[in-house]
């Protein structure tokens, strides 16, 4: 999911402007339960599930087909601004939670609850991210949780344990710092790492209400402060080494001993050089805990398809029961319908992935709200100058949460 937060949140205002009336495809009827849907999606390595969940929804409704429109996902929100301004957009799409608030306000969105979708099937978190106005616009199709990831062989030939605290976590780093090996990369990953330490400092990037930041809180000070510690006793790799190589390249590489990363990546991490040599914890205990941020992408309806009740029900049938099951038994995501999830943690029984299920109690959810899009442009500018010059903490995220302050007061004038 990191990667396509990134490249949602690189995008500033959307600046849709549309009305009720001018997004996606022609009216019309609601077209029936026959005829052609387009389904838009932005994952390479999930592409051979959806199709798979599109033959079978074909096969239990005859007359209907659905074509699959692949857009890689540092394209993928562009397009569809551009063509669900234009009229054409896609009938059925994924949709995460950065975006969906302007979406879903501008009358882009059906909403599903005549569906027969059962919000009781899902984890709560993921049926209120996608709820506006009291509706449910968005079928959960899969969710994902933060948790340790670690080189046993490392830590072994360290003489370390798995960490379960903060500050064993800072101590295993230092004992782990060895030659061209670092203990721990301490990226400036919102939703992997600032997300997870700031909740669990006590603190919070944004209100339940939507209406306050908690960047410039002692508790995010004291939860950011915690990663630069890595970064300031030579533990982890420099901002800049984290640039030239991704952290998550430098742990496959055998570079890093631990790294704080989502589920989604355990696929990748299961194909690497290193995927005999490394498992999966929960994450540190802070002083309030070890939350982990949970956040999952949701099929949605264009609600201005030709064919808006087919389109519906393929957007509740992508995310149900069968579609689930169809899903997880590839390993890339956690499908968020309740009691599928025990497949993909057997897809890969070389690791604790029970973990990552675990962690969704207590989570915390991915911080959002309608202009979500305007102020992850300013964390995206502020939070690489903080890790540069990790002296400036405390003044730059002040700033960014005075800068997110005035966007957030702007959206609820």
């Amino acid at each position: 999911m990191k990667r396509q937060l990134a490249a949602a949140a690189s995008i500033a205002v959307l600046g849709l402007s549309l009305t009720a009336c001018s997004g996606g495809s022609s009216s019309g009827d609601g077209g029936g339960d026959t005829g052609t849907i387009t389904y838009a999606i932005w994952d390479e390595n999930q592409k051979p599930a959806m199709e798979q969940i599109a033959q079978t929804f074909e096969a239990e409704n005859p007359g209907a087909k659905v074509e699959i429109q692949l857009t890689p996902n540092s394209q993928y929100w562009t397009k569809l601004q551009t063509a669900m301004s234009g009229g054409n957009g896609p009938d059925v799409m994924w949709m995460n939670g950065p975006q969906f608030g302007l979406y879903a306000s501008e009358g882009q969105l059906a909403p599903l609850e005549d569906t027969g979708l059962d919000k009781a099937n899902y984890p709560s978190s993921l049926t209120d991210l996608y709820t506006f106005d009291g509706k449910l616009y968005g079928a959960p199709k899969d969710f994902d949780t933060v948790a340790l990831w670690y080189n046993k062989d490392l830590l072994k030939k360290a003489g370390v344990d798995v960490p379960t605290t903060w500050a064993e976590m800072q101590s295993a780093a230092k004992k782990l710092t060895t030659g061209d090996v670092k203990g721990f990369a301490a990226a400036n990953y919102t939703q992997e790492n600032v997300y997870d330490v700031i909740a669990q400092a006590g603190g919070e990037v944004i209100s339940a209400d939507h209406k306050t930041s908690g960047y410039g809180s002692p508790q995010a000070l004291e939860g950011v402060n915690y990663l630069l510690s890595f970064i300031k006793d030579g533990s982890s790799p420099t901002a800049q080494q984290m640039v030239d190589t991704l952290p998550e390249d430098q742990f496959m590489a055998g570079k890093v001993a631990m790294i704080y990363m989502a589920s989604y990546e355990a696929l990748p991490f299961s194909q690497s050089s290193v995927a005999k040599s490394i498992d999966v914890a929960p994450l540190p205990e802070g002083p309030a805990g070890n939350q982990s941020v949970i956040h999952g992408l949701a099929n949605v309806a264009n609600a201005k398809s030709k064919h808006l009740t087919l389109a519906k029900k393929f957007a509740a049938y992508a995310s149900g029961e069968e579609a689930s099951k169809l899903q997880a038994d590839t390993g890339t995501v956690i499908p968020a319908y309740n009691g599928t999830q025990d497949a993909w943690v057997k897809s890969m029984p070389q690791y604790d992935l029970q973990v990552h299920l675990d962690a969704v109690d207590g989570s915390v959810p991915y911080p959002i709200s309608l202009r979500r899009s305007e102020w992850s442009q300013l964390e995206k500018d502020a939070l690489p100058q903080i890790w540069a010059k990790p002296e400036t903490a405390e003044a730059g995220l002040k700033q960014l949460g005075a800068d997110m302050q005035a966007k957030l007061d702007a959206e609820n004038e």
